[in-house]
């Protein structure tokens, strides 16, 4: 079991009800990408944070394991933003930094810099949003929001052998590298490449031999176009609906009086 999986059946929260839990983190997500302010991208990733670690007790390392992976990404595309380049004939007047290169100039404007602190807030406030819902919600929960919302039963059913397979390719390619590794298949950095090789070949060989196996015992035991799921029965809370309007009620009136501070 991933430990993301394994958290979200296991949290502080795992008893509130899925729709509430959907609510605050899409729709908050929602306002952020609309607002783009910094300020409330900020209020929104603290507040995020705050139900993940303190209220659904999720360990604040792991939680700052699972940014890192996101701002790894946006740091090294941010520098694209960041830094200019002028062949010093159209100089910028709101420098912040420069340094020459031969005949180019590099440098960092105001504008540059806002941008891409707003884009860092964002960014951090987007994923929050979003695991707060993957860490504190069980997929089978999602699933039992999407199916009362009507959407297409071949949709959900998508979703959860796309869910179910990624614990497949995980076994499997942890099977395999064993495997290769007891018999030195990543001793030099050639061999390692080779091995890889074998290694995605052979994945994509089993997970097509488990798809087939899965396809046959789901047809024994009744399999009719249809996926049929046990729901778990939640029970809505006033005291939840209140907290998520006070959020928002306050993410606006900062929004309206302060959207543009920093």
């Amino acid at each position: 079991m991933l430990l993301i999986d394994k958290y979200a059946y296991f949290n502080g929260l795992r008893n509130v009800h899925p729709v509430e839990k959907i609510t605050l983190s899409l729709c908050l997500l929602l306002f952020i990408l609309i607002a783009k302010a910094p300020l409330v991208s900020l209020i929104a990733f603290i507040v995020m944070s705050t139900f993940i670690v303190v209220v659904a007790r999720i360990p604040l390392s792991y939680y700052m394991k699972l940014l890192a992976i996101p701002m790894f990404f946006l740091f090294s595309g941010i520098v694209t933003i960041l830094i200019s380049f002028t062949d010093g004939q159209n100089f910028n007047s709101d420098v912040i930094w420069s340094a020459h290169i031969g005949d180019w100039q590099i440098f960092i404007s105001k504008e540059s810099l806002n941008r891409s602190v707003n884009l860092v807030f964002m960014v951090l406030s987007s994923v929050s949003c979003l695991y707060f819902l993957i860490l504190t919600t069980p997929l089978t929960a999602i699933l039992q929001v999407l199916r009362k919302l009507k959407l297409p039963p071949l949709f959900i059913e998508l979703i959860t052998l796309t869910y179910r397979f990624i614990f497949v390719f995980l076994e499997e390619s942890v099977t395999i590298y064993q495997s290769q590794s007891s018999r030195l298949g990543y001793i030099t950095i050639r061999q390692g490449m080779k091995s890889l090789g074998l290694l995605i070949s052979v994945l994509f060989l089993k997970v097509f031999e488990r798809t087939k196996q899965l396809t046959i015992a789901m047809n024994s035991r009744g399999y009719e176009d249809e996926i049929l799921f046990f729901d778990q029965s939640y029970r809505y809370s006033s005291v939840n609906w209140f907290t998520i309007a006070i959020i928002f009620a306050g993410m606006m009136i900062i929004y309206v009086q302060f959207g543009g501070i920093l």
